[in-house]
């Protein structure tokens, strides 16, 4: 936050200029080189860009790092996350990936606080995801978008778009943008899977964010 002596100094700054300017119209002093009328603006304009540039906010964006768990529910009565696309039913192969390639699924997953499915409801994870391996490595393109309705982060949000090579023990994905306390956000989350029942699964996330 910036302190508050940079409002109050550039005020008095700016009237003592102002001031000056009025004075040397009225003694219609000119300068030798240049107009005093224009020189005192001038000088204005670059004690204002020296002021702007003097704030912590200028120098330095803030960063933020959130940690949650998301909800990933694919069984059961209630699911999630649905299957909306697929491979025609009549293809077959012994390769579990390549039996999955090109499913894409819709999710509105919980994002908790821990990976209790009953604990504080943070937001929710919409979007996409596809099985985007065919062969070696199960992998996911993601989709997705966290919405937040807690605390000092309610109405925000932040998106990612990158492949999530799920069986690995921890996956980096990039965070392309945001919204509300988050707009322009740049930065990265790390999902680690924490448990895994068949296809439903608990994800926590590590996320950092510049904005």
């Amino acid at each position: 936050m910036v302190s508050s002596h940079y409002p109050y100094s550039s005020f008095y700054l700016f009237f003592q200029l102002f001031v000056m300017e009025r004075y040397l119209e009225r003694q219609r002093i000119q300068c030798p080189m240049w107009n005093c009328r224009h020189w005192i603006r001038s000088l204005d304009y670059c004690v204002f860009l020296f002021l702007v540039a003097s704030t912590p906010e200028a120098k330095r964006p803030k960063v933020t790092h959130i940690e949650f768990y998301m909800q990933d529910i694919v069984g059961g009565p209630n699911p999630t996350a649905i299957r909306v696309a697929g491979r025609a039913s009549n293809f077959s192969s012994s390769d579990p990936i390549a039996s999955m390639f090109g499913s894409i699924f819709v999710m509105d997953n919980p994002l908790t606080a821990t990976p209790d499915l009953n604990s504080t409801l943070l937001g929710r994870a919409q979007g996409i995801y596809a099985m985007s391996s065919q062969h070696d490595e199960f992998s996911l393109l993601m989709t997705l978008t966290y919405n937040f309705i807690s605390d000092a982060y309610n109405g925000s949000s932040f998106s990612v778009v990158g492949r999530n090579p799920v069986m690995r023990e921890v996956r980096e994905m990039p965070i392309v943008g945001g919204t509300g306390v988050f707009r322009l956000a740049r930065g990265y989350c790390l999902a680690k899977t924490f448990s895994m029942n068949q296809m439903d699964a608990v994800i926590g996330y590590n996320a950092t964010l510049i904005h």
